[in-house]
């Protein structure tokens, strides 16, 4: 009989991280440990990794619907809560491949090909973010997404200018996100789409906030830089017909996937099904998860051969993350077979 156990766990950010929406400074998240009775001595170990804020699963009695959970983890892999779902689902992989956090077996595993991922820039005033656009293009990376939204627009447009200066289209990618920023102002949102389209940029993720309907549908048709949906999936695990329903709706170019957020593996692998029947391409990212997370998405991503780069952490972010064989190397991220998981000693598991 399978059971399992669930504890909290807190992690602390090395620098102020700032979205549009919210600064954080510290993050709780949960780790699910699954094992068989009669086998005992081998267990697979999930996060579920709730985004207070953001994720449709944010409810008070969050903690009570992972407790429940644990009294039946089978059930819990197809829960209607996202990070549960997830959580279950890579904790019941890590079981069934011996409880070595390592469910894949490709060359990513053996740790002879890397991910690609882009560069994330973190919002900050216009001299921290043009900091932090220096060492990523210094680390080597070819591609990097920008939060905008967060400082005054025409300082987001001279950074901009300022990258372009020194680098071609050809040499660096730009990708945007707006985190429905636009929503502000909608009136002016296809003139700030016109205006950033000058700097070449590969695309723009979510320029309106979830929900905006016949307005997203307007920008998506209309906006000279291809859209990525991204919170518009925000929510359970959805049906065929559903996810289909809305993409074909509101027509965007890319889709971006948080296995968190949108239903699992399972949820996702549904997005990514009814996106390659209507012509639309993907790629997927993380949402804030410790390493354990981050190496379930990436196993995940291992598998699926896309060839676009994703939008993967580095495992840097926390100043207090899981130890892990996860190693950035340049712009990409790989698995190093020789590393350990070391979790703390004093992860407080309980029923």
């Amino acid at each position: 009989m399978l059971t399992a156990l669930w504890a909290p766990y807190g992690l602390d950010f090395r620098f102020e991280a700032r979205t549009s929406r919210e600064v954080f400074q510290k993050k709780v998240t949960y780790f699910v440990r699954v094992w068989d009775t009669q086998r005992p001595e081998i267990a697979g170990i999930g996060e579920c990794a709730l985004f207070c804020g953001l994720s449709s699963d944010d409810c008070p009695d969050y903690v009570q619907h992972l407790k429940d959970a644990c009294t039946d983890p089978e059930a819990a892999a197809v829960s209607q809560y996202s990070s549960i779902r997830m959580g279950f689902e890579t904790a019941l992989a890590d079981l069934h491949s011996g409880g070595r956090h390592c469910p894949a077996d490709n060359a990513w595993t053996a740790g002879c090909e890397g991910i690609a991922i882009n560069g994330l820039i973190w919002m900050g005033d216009k001299a921290t973010m043009r900091k932090r656009i220096a060492e990523k293009l210094e680390q080597g990376f070819k591609v990097l997404k920008l939060k905008i939204g967060g400082i005054d627009f025409d300082s987001e447009l001279d950074l901009l200018r300022e990258i372009r200066r020194n680098f071609t289209f050809g040499e660096l990618e730009l990708r945007l996100d707006a985190n429905g920023s636009f929503s502000r102002r909608p009136e002016q949102a296809m003139d700030y789409l016109y205006r950033l389209a000058e700097f070449g940029i590969h695309s723009i993720e979510q320029p309106l906030i979830a929900g905006s309907g016949d307005a997203m549908a307007r920008i998506c048709r209309e906006s000279p830089i291809p859209v990525a949906l991204d919170e518009e999936l925000i929510g359970p695990a959805p049906s065929p017909e559903a996810a289909s329903d809305l993409l074909a709706y509101l027509r965007p170019s890319y889709i971006i996937l948080k296995p968190t957020l949108c239903g699992g593996f399972s949820g996702a692998d549904t997005w990514i099904e009814q996106a390659g029947r209507l012509g639309m391409e993907w790629w997927a990212t993380s949402a804030l998860e410790s390493n354990v997370g981050l190496n379930a998405i990436a196993q995940w991503l291992s598998a699926k051969h896309t060839k676009l780069p994703q939008g993967l952490g580095t495992g840097q972010l926390y100043k207090n993350n899981i130890q892990s064989p996860l190693e950035l190397r340049g712009d990409r991220l790989f698995y190093n077979p020789s590393k350990q998981w070391i979790f703390p000693q004093k992860t407080e598991w309980r029923q």
